[in-house]
């Protein structure tokens, strides 16, 4: 009962992943999210898994939950965590088609993490088959808004880990395929200038430029960076008319650090910064925090099996912490042993060029089963 020799096809597997990829689900469409999580539910639920629906709050899609008959149902097992959601809008198959070329398969969201998610389905799809019982009961939960920050689950990601022997998370492999065991503190801000408006043409002079101000403002942020703790931008919204002064500008801002404390400093200078200068005000809103997850003991002795495993495989697999942040920064900080981004290889993850290494879906689906069927 190897389940190293369990009859994984990559071509088979593709096949199947391709509905999962262009079933597009942009995390802000909580429609298309929902209906890429029907997708998943209705497959699942053919391998005889039970499949629990959960609305979607504050605007974003359902999550699923789903379980595996098992006699000791219930019991502390293996929670298998995982998004659907992705950073790509919809229509970006026009631009990104599920296609193959050579080794490669593209599509957006196939590495950041439906062919991860798809692969610890396939797994679960040939333990079944075989008739197999994994040691533990296995959990899925799938949810809707992990690109965001997982502002509406995170509690439920917390319930359903609190108390379970381990949690995977077939996020993208690293660079090198290797796992994560920790991951770096993350806080996001919502900022805000408030300006004077006026014509552009007429009275230029009486307006307070609230775009102009956010600019000082971005510079002033991101001068802030160091070595322990960075800022950046990737949003900016404001204006409707060329020749109006505007009077409100949003940006959205993210900060990392590797040591809570960092972060903590990062937050209280960034909180700081609010106040008015030269008729603008600059608002600070916390959002959400992703805490730090230092390797532990429990983590590390999940790290041992799938290295042992991987070595069975056939390749190496090294381990770290890593900055980005991922669901496991929930799991991993609540002190349950969490293994990461023991997904697909692959690159371009959030770009265009999105794709994963063919080959590398019988290997992680082999990790995966490997995992499901020696973790006790």
């Amino acid at each position: 009962m190897n389940p190293l020799n369990l009859p994984f096809d990559a071509e088979e597997m593709l096949t199947g992943l391709r509905p999962w990829i262009e079933c597009e689900s942009p995390t802000w469409d909580g429609a298309a999210v929902s209906r890429m999580m029907a997708l998943a539910a209705r497959d699942l639920s053919a391998i005889g898994a039970t499949v629990e629906t959960i609305p979607g709050r504050m605007g974003f899609g359902d999550s699923i939950r789903v379980s595996f008959p098992h006699p000791d149902q219930g019991k502390p097992g293996i929670l298998v965590s995982g998004h659907m959601d992705t950073v790509h809008p919809i229509g970006t198959l026009e631009k990104l088609p599920f296609r193959r070329e050579d080794g490669l398969c593209f599509g957006p969201g196939i590495m950041d993490m439906k062919g991860g998610n798809y692969v610890f389905f396939e797994a679960m799809r040939q333990i079944t088959r075989a008739g197999w019982t994994t040691p533990l009961p296995v959990t899925f939960l799938f949810t809707p808004d992990e690109e965001v920050g997982t502002p509406a689950t995170r509690g439920l990601i917390e319930d359903a880990a609190r108390g379970q022997r381990a949690v995977l998370l077939p996020e993208p492999a690293s660079p090198d395929g290797g796992a994560v065991i920790g991951r770096y503190a993350i806080a996001r801000f919502n900022l805000l200038t408030e300006g004077r408006p006026s014509h552009a043409g007429w009275a230029l002079r009486e307006g307070r430029s609230a775009i102009a101000a956010m600019a000082r403002k971005i510079l002033e942020v991101e001068a802030m960076t160091t070595e322990d703790c960075t800022f950046s931008f990737g949003v900016i919204h404001a204006g409707q008319w060329v020749n109006c002064v505007s009077s409100e500008c949003r940006a959205e801002a993210l900060s990392m650090a590797k040591r809570q404390q960092d972060l903590d400093h990062g937050v209280a200078a960034m909180m700081a910064l609010e106040g008015e200068e030269n008729g603008v005000a600059f608002k600070v809103t916390r959002g959400v925090t992703r805490p730090v997850w230092e390797p532990q003991p429990g983590t590390m002795a999940l790290y041992e099996i799938a290295r042992t495993i991987a070595a069975d495989i056939g390749f190496k697999l090294n381990c770290g912490s890593a900055g980005g942040g991922s669901d496991g920064n929930f799991t991993g900080a609540m002190g349950v042993p969490t293994l990461d981004s023991i997904g697909v290889r692959g690159k371009g993850l959030h770009t265009l060029g999105e794709h994963i290494e063919v080959a590398s879906l019988v290997e992680r689906a082999k990790l995966a089963a490997g995992l499901l069927m020696n973790i006790r």
